[in-house]
């Protein structure tokens, strides 16, 4: 029996790879694969593919563009190295589904330096206190999203905490891994958690009225623990479309930013929200 996952790896003829969406990569939008899966997979591959190539270096960033809705049928990754230097390596990997491209992503790996002693400022970040996982989950809860309204208002699920103009934060914790014949990798984790930027940031009272069309994971080290938190920092918007930026962190403090840029889609409102 296989590991139940987002993605079955399925082995064609010539060895082609092809990864078939299970139920638990049904998104929110419709009868289609949810946006973080795709670029969840994407970085999750992208990495395999360059791990010969990127020893000693670190990914840093990471842009993925969601083109296309994708169906909840098997799609194909390639990886594609368009730079490699001594100091880094830049890839672009594309998914297609029967033959056409639905998602691409931009990865880039720079290689560590010595690190400069004086302090640089950045805007602080007190996030929620981390949530305690439950020994058992639900049956439809592959990934557990734990979220607040203020720094010091207790995680809980749903997106209730999200449904006002204030402060906004998650914590994130997989369940599932992205692909059932793959380990799980930090990196695959943030490339996946950086997508909910786009809903972090885009929450209001009226729920969430913008899709994202991609989102950015910038990154200074990987994530190290079970789990990955994002605190909103920025939202702007005028006429249907916008943009939004957190700060994304691990249980240690802050490890880089999550951003995305999306436009206005009426009608949708998600699952735990109260009728106002």
């Amino acid at each position: 029996m296989s590991t139940p996952a987002f993605f079955a790896l399925q082995t064609q003829a010539g060895g082609r790879e092809h990864f078939a969406p299970t139920h638990w990569a049904r998104g929110p939008w419709g009868d289609t694969i949810s946006g973080n899966y795709l670029g969840g997979l994407l970085g999750l591959i992208g990495e395999r593919d360059l791990a010969d190539q990127t020893a000693g270096m670190r990914p840093a960033r990471f842009t993925v563009d969601l083109m296309r809705p994708a169906a909840m049928t098997p799609v194909a990754v390639s990886t594609e190295v368009v730079r490699a230097g001594r100091r880094l390596l830049l890839a672009d990997v594309v998914m297609t589904q029967d033959g056409r491209p639905v998602a691409r992503a931009s990865l880039l790996y720079l290689r560590p330096g010595e690190q400069p002693a004086a302090p640089r400022w950045s805007a602080d970040v007190v996030m929620p206190p981390l949530p305690v996982v439950p020994e058992t989950y639900p049956d439809d809860a592959p990934m557990l999203m734990f979220t607040a309204g203020r720094e010091d208002a207790a995680p809980s699920d749903g997106l209730a905490a999200w449904a006002h103009s204030g402060p906004k934060f998650v914590w994130v914790h997989d369940v599932l891994p992205l692909v059932d014949a793959l380990p799980r990798t930090p990196f695959g984790s943030a490339a996946m958690a950086g997508d909910v930027a786009s809903s972090l940031t885009g929450f209001g009272e009226d729920g969430l009225p913008f899709i994202n069309a991609d989102y950015t994971v910038s990154l200074s080290r990987l994530p190290a623990g079970e789990f990955i938190g994002l605190a909103a920092l920025t939202h702007h918007s005028h006429n249907g479309i916008s943009t939004g930026t957190a700060i994304l962190v691990d249980e240690a403090g802050p490890i880089g930013t999550a951003s995305a840029t999306a436009l206005v889609n009426p009608g949708f409102r998600p699952p735990n929200l109260p009728l106002s």
